[in-house]
């Protein structure tokens, strides 16, 4: 397997979406794993990285009709590499979820079965996009350690995640006027989630979850007025970087706003980096 073909497997440059959702529920909770929060953000990258190569090792047989190019139908990578690369990326998540404490690591536990559970069991089914939005609000909550704090973070990232695995779910056949309606009026929600949290600095919260809804909203209304196969698609890969601004809106409502400057220049580099590697 060549770097080039895993890192396409992987996804690689989409978890820079990943980061700050552990670092907005550790802003949240008052950063109850100290300096070991370092360590967290690392832990979601794994995780999501062992997610997008379950996915394919899943998938295989479909992608084999439906997208022939991917690394695994397109034979660039062995079924047994994919899923080999999925359980040891799944392992080095949970060591380093360990390094924070024991309670991040009892999180990234459950957050690394319901990847599974996905990726296998759930994607297919009516359940998949809430089983997938439940993969985001325990990752914020693994930044929490836990804490009853990190629980409006947590539902704000799960909102936003559910409403974009709803719309990929239309990238190969198209999807319904009635979910692009249905992701604006989430997306509308999420940035006023985030507007509206607990927090103290108020301002730079609502100027941020401003900017994460001019930067979806756009393409989910493209998807009302013509619901096709790439209009979904681009909704998707817009609703993918757009977890960047809606984390930093979390991030500096809770007096974090330097973090969450820092978190913004994801955006430009995801944005790049998905000219090499689709994000989806």
């Amino acid at each position: 397997m060549r770097w080039r073909d895993a890192a396409e497997l992987v996804r690689l440059p989409a978890a820079l979406t990943v980061p700050g959702d552990t670092l907005a529920g550790a802003a949240a909770a008052g950063w109850p794993c100290g300096k070991r929060t370092a360590a967290l953000p690392v832990a979601s990258a794994c995780l999501y990285w062992a997610g997008m190569a379950l996915n394919d090792w899943a998938d295989r047989e479909l992608d084999a009709t439906e997208r022939p190019e991917r690394p695994l139908p397109s034979g660039r990578v062995r079924p047994g590499e994919a899923l080999a690369l999925a359980g040891g990326l799944t392992a080095a998540g949970l060591g380093a979820a360990a390094v924070a404490g024991r309670r991040p690591l009892a999180v990234a536990a459950a957050l690394a079965a319901t990847v599974w559970t996905y990726d296998v069991v759930a994607k297919p089914t009516p359940a998949g996009p809430a089983v997938m939005a439940a993969t985001r609000f325990l990752d914020v909550l693994m930044g929490a350690a836990g804490r009853r704090a990190g629980l409006v973070p947590a539902a704000v990232m799960g909102v936003h995640t559910l409403a974009v695995t709803a719309v990929s779910r239309g990238e190969v056949h198209g999807t319904t006027t009635g979910q692009g309606r249905a992701a604006v009026a989430t997306t509308v929600a999420a940035a006023a989630g985030a507007a509206l949290a607990p927090g103290r600095a108020r301002v730079p919260a609502v100027a941020l979850a401003a900017t994460y809804a001019a930067a979806v909203l756009p393409a989910q209304v493209d998807v009302v007025r013509r619901p096709d196969a790439a209009t979904a698609r681009r909704a998707t890969g817009v609703g993918i970087r757009g977890m960047v601004p809606l984390q930093a809106a979390l991030l500096a409502g809770h007096g974090a706003v330097a973090a969450a400057v820092g978190l913004l220049a994801a955006v430009p580099l995801a944005r790049l980096g998905a000219r090499a590697v689709s994000p989806t």
